[in-house]
């Protein structure tokens, strides 16, 4: 099932990400000789079409694993030795159409080592997906953000596999949240906690969906990491009754603006109710009239300083000198939430992207599809669109 998707372009770890197979492995083929330990390898000895998500599993079935090695090249899988030192398994997913060559150094009891190998195929792949965006970032809004701020991954094409690719984001943080990935369409997913990102949280993104299956004969063509720092909590509440923006950093009140929000009358002149997030900081921005044209009755073109956007369907809180004289006692604008051009400077100062601005008193209820809406949704309706539902963030060290 689909839904239509936000207009915005678009990882804790949830324990939902394994590096392993869904499916068991193939039997495991023993090879060696009286010289030496035997030793087992899955898949067997060449293997051709093997998916790239089967782990590859190495057993000495005498003696003990020296070292194991995974080479395909350019492609070479890591891997984890039991407490015994008598199985490896690979970590991560193989390479698609990828020829593997699987080298093992055993020990027997006397100390003589022993190298054998063994070689498999993995499966052609006839296309490949990438991640297009990822979202918070560097150039767009910095690698501190709000508390509010939602882990967002546009991929370059629709993909279907989403079990397998939800397995494979993970999303690590300094202090653990529960949090759940979540399905707009096939080629958007993204994260958000149960509740606010504790302050001063730091946080990394794996997606390991190099190999990954996204679809019939198509994988993913590369890793991508993204690290980036929850900063102070600060939380702007403003009602559209009684006409006043107040904020909150760490629980305390740091700033009370007098504001105007929409004047209402025609349903897209209301500003919308809910739980905005802050989506970018503009020190000018132009503003139209929506669906007027020039020579229409009701048609503007405004130049407007020190904006901060909370939607995608044209609302900013911004610097408006003409309506000083409304703000704090009633509703003149369009649907953007005006306010005094020294309130205006000071809030783009310190507004980080992803910081909550939550509005109330309007009819017009803002949609989680419309910009940054994920809050939106309550925890129940979130997890309705998730692959493999919540689970608490790993721990980052």
């Amino acid at each position: 099932m689909e839904r239509v998707t936000y207009g915005s372009a678009g990882l804790l770890v949830l324990v939902l990400v394994t590096a392993c197979s869904a499916n068991d492995p193939a039997p495991i083929a023993m090879v060696g000789g009286a010289r030496g330990p035997a030793v087992s390898f899955s898949p067997q000895d060449k293997t051709k079409d093997v998916s790239t998500d089967q782990p590859v599993v190495v057993a000495a079935n005498s003696g003990k694993l020296r070292s194991v090695r995974v080479d395909g090249g350019k492609s070479a899988l890591k891997g984890m030795l039991s407490g015994d030192g008598t199985r490896w398994r690979s970590i991560g997913t193989a390479r698609p159409g990828t020829a593997y060559t699987v080298t093992a150094v055993t020990e027997d009891a006397a100390g003589k080592q022993t190298t054998t190998s063994s070689t498999f195929t993995t499966v052609k792949g006839k296309e490949t997906f990438d991640i297009e965006t990822i979202t918070p970032n560097k150039d767009d809004t910095g690698l501190t953000v709000g508390v509010g701020m939602p882990i967002m991954i546009a991929f370059d094409k629709p993909v279907t596999d989403r079990v397998s690719i939800e397995r494979n984001l993970t999303v690590r943080s300094s202090k653990p949240v529960e949090g759940a990935w979540h399905w707009f369409d096939d080629q958007h997913v993204d994260f958000r906690p149960q509740k606010y990102w504790p302050a001063r949280t730091r946080v990394r993104v794996e997606a390991r969906l190099a190999g990954v299956r996204g679809g019939p004969a198509m994988y993913g063509k590369r890793d991508v990491t993204l690290n980036f720092k929850i900063g102070r909590s600060q939380i702007t509440k403003g009602s559209t009754d009684e006409h006043v923006l107040t904020v909150r950093r760490d629980g305390k009140k740091v700033r009370t603006m007098p504001m105007s929000a929409g004047q209402g009358g025609q349903w897209k002149y209301y500003t919308t109710s809910g739980i905005h997030l802050a989506m970018s900081r503009e020190p000018v921005t132009v503003m139209t009239s929506p669906g007027i044209g020039p020579g229409q009755a009701g048609y503007y073109r405004l130049t407007v300083y020190n904006t901060v956007r909370i939607s995608n369907s044209g609302e900013y809180v911004h610097s408006a000198p003409w309506s000083v004289g409304s703000q704090g006692n009633s509703n003149v604008s369009h649907g953007c939430v005006n306010i005094s051009p020294d309130n205006a400077k000071w809030f783009i100062k310190n507004t980080l992207i992803g910081d909550p601005i939550i509005i109330t008193g309007s009819p017009r209820k803002l949609e989680p599809t419309n910009g940054w809406g994920h809050w939106q949704e309550n925890w129940r309706q979130w997890l309705k669109w998730s692959s493999l539902k919540a689970g608490p963030t790993i721990s980052l060290s």
